[in-house]
This record gives structure tokens, sequence and C-alpha cells, in this order.
């Protein structure tokens, strides 16, 4: 088979997995990166002498298609696994979470409210099908489930303050997803375990982008494609800022929103497509600290002078020197909360810590930073994937992803990884079909 030059838009984990498996299967991808480096939300920077994520990660034993890379790329002994605990902020306490003896201690919910909260809980992680949830809008499947009691202690703020407006209308296909993936990292009904990576998430980007170079592949940071040109219903190549290049095959992983501005000669139907898809926005803040402000490593949060669904305290997960906590403050871009400064995010987390943990003054705190992603995640109402152009477009030699493509799952790096390895397997195949004939 001819070697095809294909372009790759976006070096996140998906792209990456595409970029691999052509590898893989003889071929040279360009991957072309706005970034400076490679990894896309998983991407690292350093924080005052320590090289952490921007956003947090972390991983579960069911992520068979990230472990199964680490095997690939002979890193899977840099893996650890930790058990893990969880906790609530409830009533200006902090209550233990997270498995069934936690539930029934909980203070601020009547014992057939718990009952009905820990069925439901416990039967998501039994659940295979997806679909006949997929048509169903989630609060109120759960509200049918557990009561309102327990949604509006349990659930309400968390939707509120992660989904603001669109939080009424949700798959519960896609909601499912995450109980069922939290509760499958149980190796037991009271431990949780949930791993990562020697060296953090770098381990495996640097591992792929080394062996994508290594097998001919090629890496063009700092380069944001401003258009993907087409000619007769076919690809003939992308341009960076004004510089032209010819490519057979494109395969896009960047967030769909972008599409319309990068493919602005698609047909119009798909263009209205893609203008259809909503995303929420992060701004995650960052805190080095030198205690601890728990021992869990997630904190669920229901209090009405906090805007935020929870926090995660990392260094309960990866050990490290000093404390790092994740705060993030989800919210849709459009909101004005969105055009607050950083120092409006990061003064709230100084607050919020010190609340939960009244030990902690400012002199704990080492530093403190915040990160900003227009399109951290899509928002996925009942039925997502009927909205969805087709991943293999109408347009020769053009594919299109993003983490919308694996609903009902959450975005996650295992997932990423699975999908674009899938795309790009299909992609081959379709240059195989058309040699033949």
């Amino acid at each position: 088979m001819d070697k095809k030059r294909i372009a790759i838009l976006g070096a996140g984990p998906m792209g990456l997995a595409v970029a691999y498996q052509l590898v893989l299967d003889g071929h040279q991808p360009v991957i072309f990166e706005a970034d400076d480096r490679v990894g896309g939300m998983t991407a690292m920077f350093d924080f005052n002498g320590l090289m952490i994520e921007r956003y947090y990660h972390f991983h579960c034993t069911s992520d068979k298609d990230f472990l199964q890379m680490l095997q690939e790329l002979g890193i899977a002994d840099k893996m650890r696994w930790v058990e893990t605990r969880m906790g609530y902020w409830y009533q200006g306490q902090l209550q233990d979470w997270g498995n069934p003896l936690a539930l029934l201690k909980f203070k601020g919910l009547g014992l057939i409210a718990k009952i009905r909260y820990g069925l439901h809980a416990f039967l998501s992680t039994k659940r295979k099908d997806w679909r006949p949830l997929d048509g169903l809008e989630a609060t109120t499947w759960i509200k049918r489930w557990i009561g309102k009691e327990a949604f509006d202690v349990l659930w309400h703020r968390l939707f509120e303050y992660k989904f603001y407006h669109f939080s009424h209308n949700l798959s519960a296909a896609w909601i499912w997803s995450r109980i069922r993936r939290i509760g499958r990292s149980r190796y037991n009904l009271f431990h949780e375990k949930l791993g990562h990576l020697e060296g953090g998430s770098s381990t495996l980007l640097n591992a792929m982008k080394s062996y994508i170079e290594t097998h001919g592949g090629e890496f063009r940071l700092n380069h944001c494609v401003s258009e993907v040109c087409i000619e007769n219903g076919e690809i003939k190549g992308i341009k960076v800022k004004e510089s032209f290049e010819s490519f057979d095959t494109v395969i896009s992983t960047i967030p769909l929103p972008y599409i319309p501005k990068i493919v602005p000669t698609l047909p119009q139907a798909l263009l209205n497509q893609y203008h259809s898809i909503k995303n929420i926005a992060v701004v995650c803040v960052i805190a080095k600290l030198k205690k601890s402000v728990s021992n869990n490593f997630w904190v669920n949060i229901n209090d009405e002078r906090m805007d935020i669904p929870g926090l995660v305290e990392y260094s309960n997960l990866r050990p490290l020197e000093h404390s790092i906590v994740y705060v993030p403050f989800y919210m849709p871009a459009e909101h004005p909360k969105f055009s607050d400064e950083n120092n409006v995010f990061i003064d709230k987390v100084r607050l919020y810590l010190k609340m939960i943990n009244p030990e902690l003054t400012n002199d704990d705190f080492i530093d403190i930073r915040a990160s900003r992603y227009r399109y951290a995640q899509p928002i996925c109402p009942p039925q997502y994937l009927t909205s969805l152009p087709s991943y293999k477009l109408p347009i020769k030699n053009l594919w299109i992803a993003d983490t919308s493509y694996y609903y009902p799952e959450d975005r996650g790096i295992s997932e990423s990884i699975g999908f674009g390895r899938k795309m790009a397997i299909e992609c081959v195949s379709t240059f195989l079909e058309r040699n033949s004939r």
C-alpha cells in the first residue's frame, strides 16, 4: 500500500493515539498542535519546581485501553494503585463518603433516602446496557430512583455548579457512565482503588511521542491550523496561517466547536450540526500547600457559600512532598463569571479550603494558580450521538472527532486512546478498500 500524507490536528491523548496506530500500520503522520507541548488537557507544567498536570487525572482498574497502551510501550511498571478515600462536605462538616457504612452514618439524610440512594448506585454499577437510558433526562431518572430528599442533598448542587442552565437536559446514560466508572474502581464494597503513573501523565505522553517520532511520525508544535482545504469534495491539505501544505488525509481531534472556523467550506447542514454542540468551560485552580486539607482524594461539596461541586486533593493519590489540591470551577463560557479575573477564583479557593480545614492559614499556601480551558467537556443531552455528524465525513479523506464520540463514557485518557486507535484503524481500512478497487 502506498504511504499516504496524513495530517493529524491536535496532540491530546486522542490525537496521539491516532498517530500511534498509524505508525504501527506503516504510515508517517504529521501532528499539528497549537500548544507548545503535547497532551491537551493532560499536559503538564512547572508548578514551582513540581511537574504536574494542569488539570487533574486519575485511572481506574477498568481503563483497559490505557492499560494496554502502557503494556505496548513497556511502561506498565510505572503504574501505581492506591487505596483512596472520598468525603462529602455538607452542613458545615466533612463526612466520610463512598461506601455503604459512610452512607448509613451520613448526617442530614433519612434512612429510606439512604437505602434508595445506595440501591441506585449499586444497580448502576451492575448495569451493562446503556441504551435504555439514552433517551432519558438525567435528573428525572435519578429522582425517580432515589427520591427528592436524596437528590436535593446529594445531587442537586453537583448538577447546578457543573452544568448550570444545562442541568435539566442531560442524558441519563451519560451520568450513569460516571457512576459506574467510579463504582467499578472498588475492589470491594468498602474500599476504592485508583491509579496514577509514576512521574505523572508525562510518562505516558513522552513515551507515545517518542514511539511516534522513532517510527517516522512528525510533530509540529506551536502550529495552529487556520484552515482545512477542500476541493471538489476531497481533502487537498491544510493552512497554517497563510502557508499551505498538501495532505491526502486529515484527521481532526480538536474540540468540535473549532470545526466551523477551520473547515468553513463544509456543507451548511454539517456546519449547523457543529454550531449546535454545547460545551462547559473550566477555570481550574491548583494550590500547593504545606499541610493537607483532608485525607480524601475526592470531596463532593454541598454548601451554599461555595460555588463548586467538589475538589480533588491529588497528593492523596500520588505521594508528593506537598499537598496538591485541584479546585475546578465549571460553567458555560458565556456565563458572566467566566470573564472574572483569575484572582477572583484564587481568592475563593483560599477561603473555601480554610473553611473545610480551619487549621490552614495563609502561610500554608506555597503557591496557587489558575488554568482555563474553553471547551473542557461536551454537554450531552438525551440521544446525544444522533446530533453528531459521522466522524467519517462525506468529504473524501476527512475524519473529525473529539471526546464527544465515545458517549456515553465521560471524557478520559483511556477512552480517548481507545477511540483514537479505532478511528485510525478505520482510516487505514478505507485506504485498503480504495486501493483494491
